[in-house]
């Protein structure tokens, strides 16, 4: 697991603290969204499909110091749109910093080598690099060429100052278990601290909706990834657990309340992903006023194919608390890439297609619920 002892006993003694107290609903990373404006237009992103008058909006200093206090999480991570291109953004950082929470600030690194000098290197403070694959791979993911050499020179330097350093990897339709092994063994050999492997989720606004790997065979991609992994040294920046859902070994339903969501808009309803569901004011009221059981993989059809650490790394976690020896078994073997998956649930949706229907005379009605 490529995370850090210190953060690592950070964030379970905020876990122990949220149990010993009883609090059933807890963040574990604010997800501090304070722009959607992005240098790319990444085929499979639904954050930019805005008008300019939303793209050119931006969460003040404040705004983002205030969320960061109201959530309490022990994480923040700042995704965007491009959080580089923010003008406050060191302000920012510096601020979340000084709070001795840990930031993971996510960029494509196009404008990474010429601002780093704007932030100072922090145990607190990683950045987090998207790269979606080697060369061919990732340029063709961004839409533009040249992105990768421009990010992994990006990275070398970042890492040559202190910074801490992580990539973010998204899996799109097309992908190798050889091309991403290749890939992360790569990641490993340009000094990064680890990377987060996830598959796409397919964002109703995305330009491209061909592109998402779904069902059964994106867990078939983890399991062939995971069995080459298995003689290499990677260091992803998971739980083990949730390495063991995407290889479908364990059923999950997702934890959005884990990662909640500010942008600029307010709190996201419910998660960092779906876009459309309405916004609350404050976090309190997020927490409150979210019916969160319309959301998830076996509630909701929007969320039927999502399996986004965003998502489910929070649940992972708490499997972990409730079954540390399984965890500690998982995390010594590695995912389980042979045999069975585990049987997914029936959607409710569809349940409810099955129900029997009222009739009048032998007649089907419509009952109203």
């Amino acid at each position: 697991m490529g995370v850090p002892l210190r953060q690592q006993l950070t964030v379970a003694g905020y876990l122990l603290k949220q149990k010993l107290k009883g609090v059933k609903k807890y963040p574990m990373v604010l997800m501090l969204e304070p722009l959607f404006r992005c240098n790319l237009a990444c085929a499979g992103c639904g954050k930019i499909d805005y008008p300019d008058e939303i793209l050119d909006k931006r969460l003040s200093f404040e705004e983002c110091m205030q969320a960061v206090d109201e959530c309490g999480a022990p994480m923040v991570s700042i995704p965007g749109g491009e959080p580089l291109i923010h003008k406050e953004m060191p302000e920012i950082v510096a601020g979340i910093v000084a709070r001795k929470k840990y930031v993971y600030l996510c960029t494509n690194a196009l404008l990474l080598k010429k601002k780093i000098d704007d932030y100072t290197p922090s145990p607190f403070l990683t950045f987090s690099v998207h790269l979606d694959g080697l060369k061919e791979r990732h340029d063709a993911s961004v839409c533009q060429d040249g992105v990768f050499d421009r990010a992994v020179e990006a990275i070398k330097v970042a890492v040559s100052k202190g910074f801490r350093v992580t990539v973010n990897c998204t899996l799109f339709q097309g992908e190798t278990p050889e091309d991403v092994a290749e890939f992360l063994d790569y990641a490993m050999e340009l000094g990064v601290e680890g990377a987060t492997i996830a598959p796409g989720f397919s964002y109703e606004r995305a330009p491209r909706q061909d592109i998402f790997i779904k069902g059964k065979d994106t867990k078939n991609l983890f399991r062939d990834i995971f069995k080459l992994g298995k003689t290499r040294n990677w260091k992803l920046n998971h739980s083990s657990l949730y390495l063991d859902f995407l290889a479908g070994n364990q059923n999950y339903q997702c934890t959005p309340w884990g990662n909640p969501t500010r942008n600029i808009f307010g709190w996201q309803k419910p998660c960092y992903l779906l876009t459309d569901e309405g916004y609350a004011a404050t976090f309190q009221e997020l927490l409150d006023d979210t019916p969160w059981e319309k959301y998830g993989n076996s509630s909701n059809p929007k969320c039927a194919q999502c399996m986004a650490h965003c998502g489910y790394e929070a649940t992972a976690v708490e499997d972990m608390l409730q079954h540390p020896i399984k965890a500690f078994i998982t995390s010594i073997r590695g995912p389980k890439t042979t045999g069975p998956m585990v049987a997914e649930p029936t959607p409710k949706w569809a349940t409810e297609q099955l129900k029997p229907r009222k009739t009048i005379g032998g007649i089907p009605v419509k009952v109203e619920r």
